[in-house]
Order: structure tokens, then C-alpha cells, then sequence
């Protein structure tokens, strides 16, 4: 298995067809991001998804660094935890998964994480310019481009504040245990890491330990 790979700080300057989604929550968990762009509801979470336009899974799903932290905060309506957010102003490295898909297939999902209705595709000019695009106030609102991999940019979405300017939430354990094994799935990093790089994130630190963690990867599906 090749390791995790940090993106180049380059961002394509045209158009593009294909991005590279970087999940850093419980889509780094393939059968969770299923749900995404296939629709319905995942076990455990309080409601279904509607899925995407276009259902095919990614083309391929590569572990990659990027330069932040991450943490858990405000409260999912899908798992009634907190909900993973990446900093990428945060000291530190975020641990993520990125998924090769269509514009159409990350416009969808981001509309679905915006809790939009999916249909439309985003203008990405903005954010492969600046690197950055508020498209509103709310959680999962604002779109990131922290680089390229193998020219193709990579994108995802996080909130418009600071880890430190919100109060942390712990999260579930349905919605931990997507997150931990999509993390494991990559096979970069192996049980003890994952369980130890959750549960020192924010949100989690103080009501999950590395041991509890890694007890949630042995439970079935």
C-alpha cells in the first residue's frame, strides 16, 4: 500500500471534469459515502440521504495529508453527536481519504452535506483561484482547495470559523466507527494509530480513549 499523499500546493487554472473529494469525516468510510451517492440511510444515522445524480462510486480512493487539524463540534441531525470539521488554519496534520469523482458527484454531495437539495453543480472558479469560497453561514458551507494531486484538484468543505471559536462536541460512536474505519481501510495507518489520532482531536479528547476507539473497529457493521 503506498502512504498517504500530501497534495501540491498548485491549483489547476481552467475548467475541470474530475476532483479529488477529501473526506476527512464518515465518508473516509466508502460504504458510508455510498449513501451518498447511491441515497438512503445509513444504519444508525436518523435519516436518508437523497443521493447523488450520479450513483457510480469514486474511481479510486487514496489516504492524503493536509496541513490543519481536525475536530468535532456543533451537533449532526444525521448521528446527534458532534460532527467532524476540518481546521486547516490548526497546528498540526489532518488525516484524510480522497475519493476520485465528477464535479456533478462532489456537487451533489456537498449539497447534501450543505442539506440542499442536489441537483445543481458548483461554480468551482472561485475556490480553485483563492483557494477558498464561502457559499454561506452554515456548517459544511464553505469549500476548500488545499491543492492538486496528479493535476486534478483537491477539494472539500469544512465550516466558516476557527477550531477555537466554537465549542467542541463529542461524537457518537456510529458516527466514530465510520470515520475510524475509513481511516483503517486505507491501510496506511493501522488500529492504534487511528484510535490514538481520534481520540486526541477536539471534541473526542477526554470522552474517548484510544482503547475505546479501537474497540469500535472490532464491532460488526
Amino acid at each position: 500500500m503506498s502512504p498517504a499523499r500530501t497534495p501540491t500546493p498548485s491549483r489547476p487554472a481552467g475548467p475541470v471534469e474530475r476532483v479529488w473529494y477529501a473526506s476527512y469525516g464518515s465518508n473516509t468510510d466508502t460504504e458510508r459515502l455510498r449513501h451518498y451517492l447511491v441515497g438512503g440511510r445509513p444504519p444508525g444515522a436518523a435519516r436518508s440521504c437523497p443521493g447523488c445524480r450520479d450513483p457510480r462510486p469514486p474511481e479510486r480512493s487514496v489516504p492524503v495529508l493536509l496541513p490543519g487539524g481536525l475536530y468535532f463540534a456543533t451537533e449532526s441531525p444525521l448521528w446527534t453527536g458532534g460532527s467532524a470539521f476540518y481546521d486547516p488554519d490548526a497546528g498540526g496534520e489532518l488525516w484524510a481519504r480522497a475519493h476520485l469523482l465528477g464535479v456533478q458527484q462532489f456537487s451533489d454531495i456537498a449539497a447534501q452535506e450543505m442539506h440542499r437539495p442536489p441537483g445543481t453543480d458548483l461554480d468551482l472558479s472561485t475556490v480553485l483561484r483563492d483557494g477558498r469560497h464561502p457559499l454561506g453561514p452554515g456548517r459544511y458551507e464553505t469549500l476548500l482547495c488545499p491543492g492538486s494531486l496528479e493535476g486534478l484538484p483537491v477539494l472539500t468543505f469544512t465550516a466558516p470559523w476557527h477550531s477555537g471559536d466554537v465549542e467542541v462536541t463529542a461524537p457518537t460512536a456510529g458516527y466514530l466507527r465510520h470515520l475510524a474505519r475509513g481511516l483503517l481501510a486505507t491501510g496506511v495507518w493501522d488500529v492504534p494509530a487511528v484510535a490514538r489520532y481520534l481520540s486526541r482531536a477536539p471534541g473526542a479528547a477526554g470522552r474517548w480513549t484510544p482503547r475505546e476507539v479501537a474497540a469500535l473497529l472490532a464491532e460488526p457493521p
